[in-house]
């Protein structure tokens, strides 16, 4: 077997191996491996594919790393889908612990109102996270 072939394939099992994880790291050294293969089918000798492969490797894993630190953290909510949708106050369960019960999507949900606030029943309030079965709720839109 032809050692571009042996890089080429490297390279594609990474690649798919990367479809597994989702950090993008494996998905630049499949990168690397696939430039080893350029190399070698341009005619470079065993060091020199070496070489390239880990360069191209080591400063995409870079990029990589640099790009992941970047993101800023949500505190996992971000594929809380329900954020920011109103809901309606039905009535109070306590409201000195700010415990309610909400109308949503036709059901009712229990709630903890995050900020103190003299709401009435009818009023809308908004999602802002949820702990367990319990929506966290206040009385303005959060922030996207």
């Amino acid at each position: 077997m032809d050692l571009w072939l042996v890089w080429l394939v490297m390279g594609f099992v990474l690649v798919i191996a990367e479809l597994l994880t989702g950090t993008f790291y494996l998905l630049v050294i499949g990168v690397g491996a696939f430039a080893g293969a350029v190399v070698e089918w341009a005619g470079g000798n065993a060091i020199v594919q070496a070489v390239v492969a880990s360069a191209v490797a080591l400063i995409g894993t870079w990029a990589v790393h640099r790009w992941h630190l970047a993101q800023p953290k949500d505190q996992g909510t971000s594929n809380f889908l329900d954020r920011g949708q109103p809901v309606v106050l039905e009535a109070w369960d306590n409201e000195d612990a700010r415990l309610a019960r909400v109308k949503y999507r036709g059901t009712i949900w229990e709630a903890r109102v995050l900020a103190p606030v003299s709401a009435v029943p009818g009023v809308t309030l908004y999602i802002e996270g949820q702990e367990g079965g319990m929506l966290l709720v206040g009385a303005a839109p959060p922030a996207r």
